[in-house]
């Protein structure tokens, strides 16, 4: 019976989608008000679709734009009661409202902390080997800062120039979240972590130059277990000067007893110094769009330029204008029509996806995909750690885009591709939709009972009476929109033809838009 509904259901959304590739505008996905460069960010990115002759996508539809910034700013489905709320206000300022709520809300610090987890190698486990005390403090510091809005040539500082214990000066752990300690291995992190570049591709003589700023970090253990200071170890008297310089070319001058790593801060966060602040503007878009204005966005060189140099040039003024304020940039990207842009193209130009001409089709994270199930359902979901001492305990209901360590972890996570945090680098997440994700979504006892067992969908069975009002409850719980005509007309004829119960037939439409490319992808 499920293979049957699946197969009407995906009738149904394809033939939308295909209407909306056709001049018809397909209202469940796409808006008809018209464009508009009313921001900065949209007149450089709609006149240079102009001169390239691309034809942006329309605008998308406030049940897009709804899932779609719920999904990005923090990593959460809406509720069905903010879904009808949303969509019933006639405010014609609510996008801007509903984003600026966004900004503030807790999963915002949850969200992007895991973001930034997955780049600084936030990780108890091999090859990163904080532990477990350090992994959390490291968490708990990083989810502070983004809570906090700190400013982040402060927050950049902060990781740079710090020393301490691991466990009570959490920036410190910047320098253990390594596999290697020797100088031109952090050189190439720091390099990949605030430039965005890949300085194992420099010449040789150019990242010795920038080791030499890092070559005066010292370890030493305590005697509690796994704790480890880091410091600024002075080199002894009469001892040979490193000469460093700035990735830049420009000699360093160290004063006797100066922490080279303070100079190099002082060098990198300058406001005149375009390496770090393109480099921090340039993420940002990436996560919000799906690919960087250069991309990838930790792969920044001379032989990649950017698709739109003036957009990466007014973002990175923005920022620095802004004092470092990345939550400023976020606003700027997530208000503007080119974030808003429908996901269906209407133009086969081979540059229209790195011009930005439509937003970008992704699938879940990993972390936000088995959230989203385990909020729609009301169930919880069972995460572990293999490192057994000091106990990490983790509460039933904990989300996993709130998961304070790559080291804990679940079946579901490590299946749909959570990066492994050994490198830093953006690569390491995969966010590619497999076969074996889709029969596991299909088939597997741990969705079937999420499903079945829901205590979302035995409410919803309770509190409706039936038919149309119960199909609307569900479609508002999982893809946060109500049913189009067609789709109202297909699940009817369902449960009719297959003389269901309402119980059978809630479970089977839930199963069945579960497993949509609706649910699945950011859209």
């Amino acid at each position: 019976m499920r293979l049957s509904l699946f197969a009407i259901f995906l009738a149904v959304t394809a033939a939308g989608a295909a209407a909306g590739a056709e001049p018809a505008l397909n209202p469940t996905f796409e808006s008809a008000t018209p464009l508009s460069a009313l921001s900065p960010i949209d007149a450089l990115v709609f006149d240079r679709l102009k001169r390239l002759d691309i034809q942006p996508a329309n605008l998308s539809s406030d049940t897009v734009f709804l899932r779609r910034a719920f999904l990005d700013v923090i990593g959460t489905l809406p509720t069905a009661q903010e879904a009808a709320e949303f969509l019933a206000d006639r405010d014609p300022a609510k996008r801007a409202a509903l984003i600026e709520r966004l900004l503030e809300r807790p999963e915002f610090a949850d969200y992007w902390a895991m973001k930034w987890s997955d780049l600084l190698r936030v990780k108890a486990e091999f090859p990163i080997n904080l532990w477990p005390n350090a992994a959390q403090a490291y968490h708990h510091w990083v989810r502070a800062a983004i809570r906090e809005n700190k400013p982040y040539d402060r927050f950049a500082r902060e990781l740079l120039t710090a020393s301490g214990s691991n466990f009570r000066e959490a920036p410190v752990n910047f320098y253990r979240a390594m596999q290697s300690r020797e100088t031109p291995a952090i050189a190439q992190t720091v390099a990949l972590t605030f430039m965005g570049t890949r300085a194992e591709n420099w010449p040789p003589e150019r990242l010795a130059a920038m080791a030499g700023f890092f070559s005066q970090i010292g370890y030493k253990e305590t005697t509690e277990w796994k704790e480890e200071i880091v410091y600024f170890k002075p080199r002894p008297a009469g001892a040979p000067a490193i000469p460093v310089a700035f990735p830049d070319g420009t000699p360093a001058r160290l004063a006797p007893g100066q922490d080279p790593r303070q100079v190099f801060a002082g060098w990198l966060i300058a406001p005149q110094n375009p390496w770090f602040s393109r480099n921090a503007v340039n993420r940002v878009w990436s996560w919000l769009l799906g690919r960087g204005i250069i991309h990838e966005p930790d792969d920044i060189r001379p032989e990649n330029p950017p698709s739109n140099p003036e957009l990466l040039a007014f973002l990175d003024r923005e920022l620095v204008a802004s004092h470092y304020n990345l939550k400023s940039i976020y606003r700027l990207i997530l208000n503007s029509q080119t974030y808003q842009l429908s996901s269906i193209p209407r133009t086969g130009h081979a540059e229209a996806a790195a011009n930005f001409a439509y937003y970008p089709l992704r699938r879940l994270d990993a972390e936000v995909l088995v959230d989203a199930i385990c909020q729609t359902t009301g169930t919880t979901e069972t995460y572990t750690s293999a490192i057994p001492e000091p106990y990490t305990f983790i509460p039933e209901g904990q989300r996993a885009i709130g998961l304070p360590d790559g080291s804990i972890t679940s079946a579901f996570l490590e299946l749909f591709g959570r990066p492994p945090r050994d490198t830093g680098l953006e690569a390491e997440r995969n966010n590619r939709l497999t076969a074996p994700q889709q029969l596991y979504l299909l088939n597997a006892s741990h969705v079937e009972r999420k499903i079945e067992q829901s205590p979302n969908f035995q409410s919803l069975l309770r509190n409706s009476k039936g038919g149309q009002p119960l199909v609307t409850g569900l479609y508002l719980m999982i893809l946060s929109r109500p049913p189009t005509a067609e789709e109202l007309q297909a699940v009817n004829a369902y449960s009719q033809n297959g003389n269901l119960k309402p119980r059978e037939a809630v479970i089977d439409l839930a199963w069945a838009l579960m497993n949509s490319a609706e649910f699945l992808y950011r859209h």
